[in-house]
């Protein structure tokens, strides 16, 4: 179900220096938290579960119960309320290290909030969910922060509700569950394909078709692991449709609509390259290279000053829409086209004017 499309602000995870051979194990994790001076006051056993990804509430409780949790150096019961500045101490049985969410006060565009989920507008360069190499600075850290100042925030989630996925550099919609139930709502929508969803796109060259239908198979490129690669014959891979239309044409560059019926991995970029219309400066898919256009200097030196202008692949996550796991309505939400794109499609147009 993922998509083409990873002190709170002081906190610091640190690893006791005198570990036993039951913690090197894994057997349990002793780790620290000093916590952001605009924090709320908020139940620790609430603060812990959304702190740590995996470990429910029912289960902070009893580290709570056993004496495993310290505060300021005075062991507290799970309704101790913490304050901003508190230096708290857990010892967790059995947690998985590498889900430890750390909250960070970082700004996200928030478009819709209720009891059930959340709708963010993301930014291009934030990383939806924390992994090798981006541990934090991600979109899940500032929703873990965003929930821990809420004092009336109460979920039955053991994890941020991660419903799909959009990449690094891909800008635009997300829907996050706050429950369980709302959780699984939604990812059975996304499941079956009812979800609304469309994506614009910048590719290299002028597409030829007004619309089309991309299908083929998407799996891990066989010489390049960095890509995904379409397999139109399904030899490997999985099944991918991506419909097109195209919005704007830049004689050279070319502004299209995209709507999946999968959600892949990398699923337009792969299959845009498959057709010859590699992402405009998707570096990955070496489109931040020049493949279209005329060999001058000046047409030259223009592409790269768009480059300068739009940083990353030219892909956004448009619209989104589902039914709300409560009140079963039909949500929609659209998202403006970002700065750097417009930026990027007003330059085009200005150079098509003057050449």
């Amino acid at each position: 179900m993922f998509d083409e499309n990873e002190d709170f602000l002081e906190d610091e995870i640190l690893n006791d220096d005198n570990n036993s051979n039951e913690e090197s194990s894994g057997l349990y994790e002793h780790f620290n938290i000093k916590v952001d001076k605009n924090q709320e006051p908020l139940r620790i056993d609430k603060f812990l579960s959304i702190f740590r990804q995996n470990s429910s509430r029912n289960k902070i409780s009893q580290t709570c119960r056993a004496g495993n949790v310290v505060v300021n150096g005075t062991v507290v019961k799970q309704n101790y309320r913490v304050k901003p500045g508190d230096e708290i101490s857990v010892l967790l049985a059995h947690p998985p290290r590498t889900n430890v969410i750390i909250p960070q006060d970082i700004p996200i565009n928030i478009v819709y909030e209720d009891a059930d989920l959340i709708v963010v507008d993301k930014d291009a360069g934030m990383v939806v969910h924390p992994g090798f190499g981006n541990w934090d600075g991600t979109l899940v850290n500032a929703l873990a922060f965003h929930f821990a100042k809420d004092p009336n925030y109460n979920s039955d989630l053991d994890r941020v509700g991660l419903v799909h996925r959009i990449d690094k550099d891909t800008s635009g919609l997300l829907v996050i569950a706050k429950t369980e139930y709302a959780l699984s709502y939604l990812a059975k929508q996304f499941f079956d394909r009812k979800t609304r969803r469309l994506y614009w796109a910048f590719v290299w060259g002028n597409v030829q078709d007004d619309e089309g239908t991309i299908t083929g198979h998407i799996g891990r490129h066989p010489k390049n692991r960095m890509q995904m690669y379409t397999y139109e014959d399904g030899s490997h891979g999985k099944h991918a449709v991506t419909h097109y239309k195209v919005l704007e044409r830049f004689r050279y560059m070319t502004w299209i609509e995209c709507k999946l019926e999968t959600g892949r991995t990398h699923q337009i970029r792969a299959h845009m390259k498959h057709i010859g219309h590699t992402l405009f400066n998707d570096e990955r898919y070496e489109g931040n290279i020049i493949m279209r256009g005329v060999n001058l200097p000046k047409y030259k030196q223009f592409v790269q000053n768009v480059f300068e202008v739009l940083p990353r692949h030219a892909l956004h996550a448009h619209t989104l829409g589902f039914i709300h796991p409560t009140t079963k309505k039909e949500m929609y939400f659209e998202s403006p086209m970002p700065k750097d794109m417009l930026d990027a499609a007003e330059r085009w147009r200005k150079y098509l004017d003057n050449n």
